[in-house]
């Protein structure tokens, strides 16, 4: 593999540069680099922005209003996004379920779901875990009942990450309680206004409204809202998670909490010197260094993969393995740099003073919430126990 950027290359990065440094508005950049809470607004003018520049889905081809870009290309993109602090493309609709949509969808879904979707005016969330059924998916509960043309939906799911500003949710549903566990299993999509259905908020540890419980009590969904053939679903439901697991590998995201990383070990003082000047935390920085380096071109060769219309492979387990570690430990090393302003509180609770220089800057005070959110990373989208499983199976042969 060349690992040179071409001047083509170049000149996309610099466009990119441009169009970040023109469109992306200052008080959300500094939202995300310093991990603070983003609106619901925040995040979809953005993602209006990037569709009116007609960059709102890297991975989607052109026949469906994608960019059309290479894997080098979408890399570049990613990465610049990223170290710019621009917040990230919201994944449910643009880079989960449209790509189940587009594969195993009929054309009239194609034609109904895909629009709203690529223009951020439809808001999707997934309804996969259930309290029972988290790594052990095919073990759910929720179940879908077939009534003439319509099913009747009845089960919980939880961890909905963002169902709260959700108008649609992609789920899987038991279709046939007698059959083997993933053999009945179906994919619904179904409208979050539905009767019946009912979204409880979980107050995750750093206080935010991140994650839902949502609870479907006689649901109707229409049958033409089943994707491809009912219960075919578990095998939609892995290639979507392939899909997931690729996007969590955050090579990107890595690379600009890695900066973060540098700058807040040159700011912060371990004995009169700059913390980055110290020996042993060095080498920790420069061992997650080379990782990252090698992460990223594993990520480009999955991209490379996809991009030529195959679906994410065990190296998509490898991706989600290593690049939510990768991430866990920036995340620590940050925690650790800042010393005694880790100390796992709210910024919130310190009222008008939180943002202010002399109580702690911003990097201080988001370390604490920012490495604890960030446990999850190493459990969602399948726990790393069981990529490893995958990794296991499909290429070593065990």
């Amino acid at each position: 593999m060349d690992i040179n950027f071409t001047p083509e290359e170049e000149a996309f990065r610099e466009e990119v540069r441009a169009f970040l440094k023109e469109k992306l508005p200052e008080n959300v950049r500094q939202k995300v680099l310093n991990h603070k809470h983003l609106t619901k607004d925040d995040l979809v003018n953005w993602q209006k922005t990037l569709y009116e520049k007609g960059w709102a889905a890297p991975g989607w081809p052109k026949k469906h209003g994608g960019p059309g870009w290479t894997p080098v290309q979408k890399a570049i993109f990613d990465e610049e996004t990223a170290l710019a602090g621009a917040p990230p493309i919201i994944p449910f609709g643009l880079s989960m379920v449209a790509p189940v949509i587009m594969n195993f969808g009929s054309e009239e879904q194609k034609e109904r779901f895909l629009p709203g979707i690529l223009s951020s005016d439809d808001w999707w969330c997934q309804g996969y875990s259930e309290p029972g059924a988290g790594s052990d998916l095919a073990s759910l509960k929720t179940r879908a009942e077939r009534k003439g043309d319509k099913y009747i939906v009845n089960g919980q799911k939880t961890w909905t990450t963002l169902g709260q500003y959700a108008d649609w949710i992609f789920c899987l549903v038991r279709t046939d309680p007698e059959a083997k566990k993933q053999e009945g299993i179906s994919f619904l999509l179904i409208d979050m206004n539905s009767p019946g259905i009912t979204v409880r908020p979980i107050i995750t540890l750093d206080g935010g409204h991140e994650v839902n419980e949502v609870f479907f009590d006689n649901v109707e969904v229409p049958a033409d809202n089943l994707v491809g053939e009912e219960n075919k679903g578990w095998t939609y439901a892995k290639f979507l998670l392939g899909h997931e697991r690729s996007g969590i590998a955050g090579v990107g995201r890595g690379k600009m909490e890695l900066r973060r990383l540098k700058e807040i070990a040159a700011k912060e003082q371990k004995n009169g010197r700059p913390l980055i000047e110290d020996t042993t935390f060095r080498s920790r920085v420069a061992q997650i260094e080379m990782e990252l380096d090698a992460l990223e071109m594993t990520d480009l060769r999955v991209i490379a993969a996809v991009q030529h219309g195959q679906a994410p492979g065990p190296e998509a387990s490898m991706l989600k393995i290593k690049g939510t570690e990768i991430r866990q430990e920036i995340y620590h090393l940050i925690r650790q740099a800042v010393g005694p302003y880790a100390l796992p509180f709210q910024p919130e609770a310190l009222g008008d003073e939180g943002t202010d220089d002399a109580v702690a800057p911003d990097y201080c005070l988001s370390a604490a919430p920012t490495y604890f959110n960030n446990r999850k990373l190493t459990i969602f989208g399948g726990s790393n126990e069981i990529q490893k499983n995958i990794v296991s199976k499909m290429i070593l042969g065990l």
